[in-house]
């Protein structure tokens, strides 16, 4: 069981991650300590240590010495990684879904479907961003397997990073058509089809990234208030 200071920083850390992979905190965003502690009402041992998780564990952020905590700018190099392994991982465990597929569970992904539509309608980035990572995430709970589950976590985080830094303009209805026909695919009952068309789909996302760095600035404050 964790403790209290354990579940202080896991807070830290949830809220943090939140606003990076929704986009509030984009890549070289500067993590200030002290407004930290006081957006979030956290003390700052709980704050140091949340920061090194998400460094260490996470990949999100960067640490320099003397300079501070930023939200990270994956290189060129590591976004390709992250989306390779997306791939591997992705096609893994669409297969595993497929053979573990249900009633309940058809109803559950045609309602995401749903909700990733609903957000393209209201015009609202971050629930897009939100409900487009939350289709891959449920398809990984169908699959059964909590280790995977836990790993395409970590890279959708990064991933959404690397989108925040190379493509922060991407056109998220494209998404939407893809898990359409991954949707399709998976109610076939065809591993081998779904697998292929998952692959696809990751792939096509790599490769609709302008490789280009952004500089911005980011209120903290406003990234992270409604996180109280």
């Amino acid at each position: 069981m964790a403790t209290r200071a354990q579940q202080e920083v896991q807070r830290i850390v949830d809220a943090i991650a939140s606003a990076i992979y929704e986009h509030r905190l984009p890549p070289g965003a500067r993590l200030t300590e002290a407004k930290l502690v006081e957006v979030l009402s956290a003390n700052r041992n709980h704050v140091r240590a949340a920061l090194q998780k998400l460094s260490v564990e996470h990949k999100v952020v960067d640490i320099f010495p003397n300079r501070g905590a930023f939200v990270a700018q994956p290189t060129v190099e590591e976004a390709k990684d992250v989306f390779d392994a997306r791939c591997v991982l992705e096609k893994g465990i669409i297969a595993l879904a497929v053979g573990q597929l249900t009633p309940a569970h058809k109803q559950r992904l045609q309602q995401q479907l749903e909700k990733e539509a609903d957000a393209i309608r209201h015009g609202d980035r971050q629930d897009m961003v939100r409900e487009s990572g939350a289709f891959h995430s449920l398809l990984a709970e169908i699959a059964g397997n909590q280790v995977l589950a836990e790993l395409l976590s970590h890279l959708i985080l990064r991933s959404s990073l690397i989108i925040a830094l190379y493509q922060p303009t991407s056109d998220v209805k494209c998404s939407l058509h893809e898990h359409e026909a991954l949707l399709e695919a998976i109610f076939s009952g065809d591993k081998d089809a779904a697998s292929a068309q998952m692959g696809q789909h990751i792939h096509g996302i790599q490769a609709h990234l302008p490789l280009e760095k952004r500089e911005t600035e980011i209120d903290l404050e406003k990234a992270l208030g409604g996180q109280l």
